[in-house]
């Protein structure tokens, strides 16, 4: 009896044991740094095969008394407290400490620019450096993407929370990178457009251009032309309520997007694409008659009287508080589809428009057609329909920024099944907006004439923010790669997993996303 409970005794040890070595190495089990999911795909990533542990006590500590750094790391935290439930403090120091999560501008190299950084991970301390706070937040997306996907959710989860160790070096391949939003042909709200914002700060877009006036409503409150807003921005497509922002929503956005980096483009459509002006102001009207508010969706039947002194003054005093309000370098003047207007009245018109742009401090950007006439040296043509206008934009010193419609156009359905947005440029599947270089795509335009990506999204049929991210997604992560990491280090095959595991992070996101067959989603994402 004795010897059969030694039997059992031992053979319980044994099982204990193999449990012991079982577990112990289901803990150590190493990472691989290398195989996480970051989009855009960075530079280069060096795998350590630990983790670092976030915990309650975790600390994050800004070096110096940089106050932009110390937003960064305050951001940083606001991330990260809803699903962990720690309390991250947010402090500073004056050299690197021993544990931690660290932001820190000294020792970067400058050759990355503002907006690249190197992220270190160690078991004991995550350390991200830049040459600027900026690079700094780019950095902090990173962070964000190698932590478990549940990190994004808006309630305390359980589970342990493991930063892979290792070091990750990134800087951008294209300075602009950036998305448009239409709100004039729907009208959509601060919040809407906050939201939009945080999906492309956490993609490392850098630019949100903002199409603030078309034939279907004026959106952005012009103190010295008051019924722009109060009868132009009345209505929208379908003839809904539309809507506007005052000044002070606008500086608003303007602000929650620069704390992010990201740059507001506002544009004010000419000479076309100007009926909610025109059925405003009488006065813009060669026939001295306003127009009718208009609520469908045909292009080109409009244009500013170009003959008339009155719209320039009126151009002039949009464009004057408008500059006021936007500390970027960019107003965007539109100048597409404007059939009415006649060639030899266009290319005056385009010609004062950007002296106007000029003499308020800024700096034009325009669609492809604003190559007929002559560019001023730093105007900025934006390609999205004709190779011909984008070559003849070099082709006068201008530089281009690449949206084409076949590619780039967010609105354009991903099938013939997709119920929203159009296809007049074509299908856009997950694959096809993101296989494509901006540098070879179009005979006469190489890298030197670029100065980078735009992706625009026209809402003719996009009514609510469930919709812009249904439209949106998967696709704008695309569109970020391409202007973040170089053409040869793209690879679709490759891409597409990494676009896959991001289903999991939408799904944290409270994202209304498109689950494209040619992507392997997560089950039940």
């Amino acid at each position: 009896m004795n010897k059969l409970k030694q039997i059992h005794a031992f053979a319980a040890l044994i099982l204990s044991s193999m449990l012991f070595v079982q577990y112990g190495c289901a803990q150590k089990q190493p990472s691989d740094l290398s195989a996480e999911s970051i989009i855009p795909k960075p530079v280069s990533v060096t795998a350590g095969g630990g983790y670092f542990n976030l915990r309650q006590g975790t600390e994050i500590i800004v070096d110096g008394s940089s106050e932009e750094l110390l937003k960064v790391g305050h951001y940083l935290a606001e991330r990260l407290r809803p699903a962990t439930g720690y309390k991250l403090e947010v402090k500073t120091a004056v050299k690197e400490p021993g544990r931690g999560i660290y932001l820190t501008l000294s020792g970067a190299d400058p050759a990355s620019g503002n907006e690249g950084y190197e992220l270190t991970v160690t078991e004991r301390l995550v350390k991200l450096t830049a040459a600027a706070p900026e690079g700094v937040f780019r950095g902090v997306q990173t962070l964000r993407q190698i932590l478990p996907a549940a990190i994004e959710k808006a309630s305390v989860q359980e589970g342990s929370w493991k930063i892979p160790t290792g070091t990750v070096t990134d800087y951008p391949d294209y300075s602009y990178r950036g998305a448009m939003l239409d709100v004039a042909r729907h009208f959509f709200s601060v919040e809407d457009v906050k939201r939009f914002t945080d999906f492309l700060a956490f993609y490392k877009m850098n630019v949100l251009h903002l199409h603030l006036s078309d034939d279907q409503g004026w959106r952005i409150e012009i103190r010295s032309w008051p019924n722009l807003t109060s009868h132009g921005g009345s209505t929208q497509v379908g003839g809904g309520k539309g809507g506007f922002y005052t000044q002070e929503q606008y500086a608003d956005i303007v602000k929650y997007a620069g704390e992010r980096y990201i740059t507001i483009v506002p544009e004010i459509d000419m000479p076309g694409h100007t009926n909610a002006a025109l059925a405003s102001y009488a006065e813009l009207n060669c026939d001295g008659k306003a127009r009718e508010l208009y609520t469908g969706t045909n292009v080109g039947f409009s244009t500013l009287c170009t003959g008339s002194e009155t719209t320039y003054k009126f151009i002039d005093d949009v464009i004057r508080e408008l500059a006021a309000m936007t500390p970027g370098r960019y107003i965007h003047i539109g100048g597409d589809e404007s059939h009415v207007t006649k060639v030899e009245d266009y290319i005056p018109f385009i010609n004062r428009v950007q002296e106007i742009v000029a003499a308020h401090g800024k700096q034009v950007i325009g669609w492809d057609e604003i190559a007929l006439a002559t560019l001023k040296p730093n105007t900025i043509a934006q390609c999205w329909a004709s190779e011909k206008n984008s070559n003849a934009a070099i082709g006068q010193g201008a530089k281009i920024l690449m949206a084409p419609a076949r590619k780039a156009y967010l609105d354009m359905q991903y099938d013939k099944t997709t119920k929203l947005g159009l296809h007049w440029a074509g299908y856009i599947e997950v694959d096809a907006a993101y296989n494509w270089d901006p540098a070879t795509l179009i005979p006469g335009i190489v890298k030197e004439n670029i100065i980078g990506i735009e992706a625009p999204l026209w809402t003719e049929t996009i009514t609510n923010i469930d919709e812009i991210e249904y439209m949106v997604f998967p696709r704008l992560p695309g569109y970020a790669e391409i202007g973040w990491t170089p053409a040869a280090s793209r690879n679709w095959d490759e891409y597409k997993m990494r676009l896959a595991s991001h289903g999991e992070r939408f799904s944290a996101m409270g994202i209304d996303y498109y689950r494209s067959p040619l992507v392997s989603w997560p089950q039940g994402k």
